[in-house]
């Protein structure tokens, strides 16, 4: 059988003919125990940098993906580059210059502090000066014709027609994004907004629908926190890593919002006393992610809608009940269904329905990882949901993970 791992377009992977929703990490273990752990804990796909890199991570059946300079062009080192791994079977994707847009727009190393940077005042891009206007231009003129031209080159090269694809940071710039966003295929956005002053967790989705709408309607992948802001040497802050809660919160917003893939960065820099801890969390989560990989290749059952319909005092907060409090994806196979919901408020939701579901009729809902169950009445379900809870509601437990280690990771 053909092992090669092609793209269709979509986002998602195709390894031995399966369809894959991509659960990805930046770090790839140096020590084979560790990247065994990685693997068994559901994360099917890692950054690598060399053939040797791909080889390691073929032996335990993940996939992974390959850093091209484009933004040099279609020199004769990048030829060599691709044709190196082209061949490959572990390899999945191509991906791009990491945040190109960002670093020659707001990247805050272009401040002049200490004299070294080009900008004169931190945040100029935001002020939208001459200066940071000129140079921006003049740095998109000889990039991204360099980009185009290069990703050209792959095209040419790749005999499996894999997926290309380019993060950004969360904020980059739409005008020069879109100069190359015609010749990639996924479009990525990285998101980190736990911090020890600020936990905005819910923020992510927001980034997902911005990506789509960049991207125009190409899919996204984001990349979350694997990290605390003080584990990096340039930031001085508190221990903040994300709670399982939290994670698990940021990876379903997104979900719901429809990226199509999960990623992390940030994890080869953990070096506080709970980053073990935090370590296990995370793959309590990538854990639970795989168990549901069907339904997450799955297409989305649009006709099942949510709506909340009382608050915690209506009284007190009329606005709940708009309904777009509450995001819900819903998904099927064969006839097990999937229902998930994520309340990006910080209100408790008393009244929550999910209709559409009459073809349902008495069937039975388990929340996963949870103890209610509901048995579905004239199409409904219907719940409560506590502030920024996530609740993954199923027709069977066999879609929960075995893990359980990490699951109470709060610091």
């Amino acid at each position: 059988m053909d092992n090669r791992v092609c793209g269709y377009g979509d986002g998602l992977l195709t390894k031995d003919r399966h369809r894959l929703f991509p659960i990805g990490f930046y770090e790839l273990p140096k020590d084979d125990m560790d990247l065994k752990a990685m693997v068994e804990s559901g994360v099917n796909l890692i950054r690598c940098g060399s053939k040797l890199d791909l080889d390691r991570i073929e032996t335990l059946g993940a996939m992974g993906w390959i850093s091209l300079p484009v933004q040099l062009g279609a020199t004769n080192d990048l030829k060599e580059q691709i044709l190196l791994v082209a061949d490959h079977p572990a390899l999945a994707v191509w991906e791009g210059p990491d945040e190109i847009v960002w670093n020659f727009t707001a990247w805050s190393h272009l401040w002049k502090k200490d004299r070294v940077g080009i900008f004169e005042h931190e945040g100029e891009w935001w002020m939208q000066t001459p200066m940071v206007i000129n140079y921006s231009e003049q740095k998109s003129g000889e990039i991204m014709p360099k980009i185009n031209e290069a990703i050209q080159l792959v095209r040419r090269l790749d005999p499996h027609n894999r997926q290309f694809w380019i993060n950004e940071a969360r904020d980059s710039d739409l005008k020069f994004v879109r100069q190359y966003i015609n010749h990639i295929d996924i479009i990525g956005c990285d998101d980190y907004p736990i911090r020890s002053d600020d936990r905005e967790a819910v923020r992510v989705g927001v980034s997902t629908d911005r990506w789509k709408q960049v991207g125009r309607n190409k899919p996204v992948w984001m990349v979350l926190q694997g990290f605390s802001w003080s584990d990096l040497e340039d930031y001085d802050r508190g221990i903040a890593y994300p709670t399982f809660n939290e994670s698990r919160l940021m990876a379903y917003d997104c979900i719901v919002h429809g990226a199509r893939g999960i990623l992390y960065w940030g994890s080869s820099y953990l070096k506080s006393d709970s980053h073990e801890s935090f370590r296990q969390s995370l793959y309590a989560l990538t854990s639970e992610l795989s168990a549901l990989q069907p339904f997450l290749i799955a297409a989305e059952e649009g006709y099942v809608q949510v709506s909340v319909t009382e608050g915690r005092k209506q009284d007190e907060n009329p606005s709940i009940n708009s309904g777009q409090v509450v995001k819900l994806t819903a998904r099927r196979i064969g006839r097990d269904w999937l229902i998930v919901l994520v309340n990006e408020s910080n209100e408790t939701c008393m009244g929550i329905e999910v209709t559409g579901l009459i073809d349902l009729e008495g069937t039975e809902f388990v929340l996963l990882y949870g103890n209610e169950s509901i048995t579905i009445t004239r199409g409904e379900l219907v719940t409560r949901m506590m502030p920024h809870q996530v609740k993954v509601f199923a027709t069977s437990r066999k879609w929960e993970t075995y893990r359980r280690q990490g699951r109470d990771f709060v610091k």
